[in-house]
């Protein structure tokens, strides 16, 4: 009896011990994982950019991609034409329908520019109200190469209201006599209010998180913001570009994705 019982208590006393090591080892086991395996996870979760419906009303119109069409004087045509990096939808009568909603009273815009500055073009950029007044006008000064530029509203220009659709037009002017038509995208921008719980969450995430926040709840303009800016902090970071090109890809601007943004843009 004796004998058969000494098994019974080794194992019993390895059994108890092996318990307690993984009760002391549960806070290590806890622990979350490194911030790449969180980064991972987070862009995983984001997917694509979920592109809200177009509101009720006049559909927006718009241009996404410039240039002239072919045999019209206008612009040399480039291996990517002018292009803004905003989302548009094409509808059975080929009508495009350029828009996208900001959560700010100031936002930024980006464009892919194929000319530079060694050519002796203009290039402005102007917002407007939904009765066609200007709100805001800037001149844009080319860069030394191609590439992808941003363009912020300052906060000394008047502010967007919520529920308001603003006209923008990025414009280039080949010829300085204006006698040929210049090359130009236009899009409506929309100010939009998230929900309290969803502020909340931004307010308090990490850039990445925020980037898949808005990018879940459709709010292109801060979506592409965000992730533009971490890839300018993080340019070798292979997850950042992949998501970089995935989120264009969602709005078919595949062509640009792999195209340089460029630093210290107006």
């Amino acid at each position: 009896m004796n004998s058969n019982s000494q098994p019974i208590k080794l194992f019993l006393v390895v059994a108890f011990s092996c318990t307690s090591l993984l009760a002391s080892l549960s806070p290590v086991l806890a622990k979350p994982t490194p911030n790449r395996s969180d980064a991972k996870t987070i862009l995983a979760q984001a997917k694509t950019f979920n592109q809200p419906p177009i509101p009720a009303g006049s559909p927006p119109g718009g241009r996404v991609r410039g240039g002239a069409k072919r045999g019209e004087p206008g612009c040399p045509t480039p291996k990517i034409d002018l292009t803004a990096l905003v989302p548009f939808t094409q509808e059975a009568n080929s009508v495009i329908n350029v828009w996208g909603q900001t959560t700010v009273e100031h936002p930024s815009w980006f464009f892919y520019v194929p000319y530079t500055k060694d050519s002796p073009y203009t290039v402005e950029f102007v917002l407007q109200d939904p009765d066609a007044n200007e709100v805001y006008k800037k001149a844009i000064a080319l860069s030394d190469k191609p590439g992808i530029i941003r363009v912020s509203l300052p906060s000394t220009a008047p502010a967007l209201a919520v529920d308001t659709q603003y006209r923008w037009f990025f414009t280039i002017n080949c010829d300085k006599e204006k006698n040929a038509p210049p090359t130009f995208v236009e899009g409506v921008i929309q100010r939009v209010n998230l929900s309290q719980p969803t502020v909340k969450k931004i307010e308090t995430a990490e850039p990445l998180k925020r980037y898949s926040i808005y990018a879940q709840n459709g709010i292109w303009y801060e979506a592409l913001t965000t992730l533009a800016e971490l890839r300018q902090k993080n340019p070798q970071d292979a997850a950042l570009k992949a998501e970089w090109r995935n989120l264009l890809g969602s709005i078919r601007l595949d062509d640009v994705a792999g195209e340089p943004i460029l630093s210290g843009t107006p």
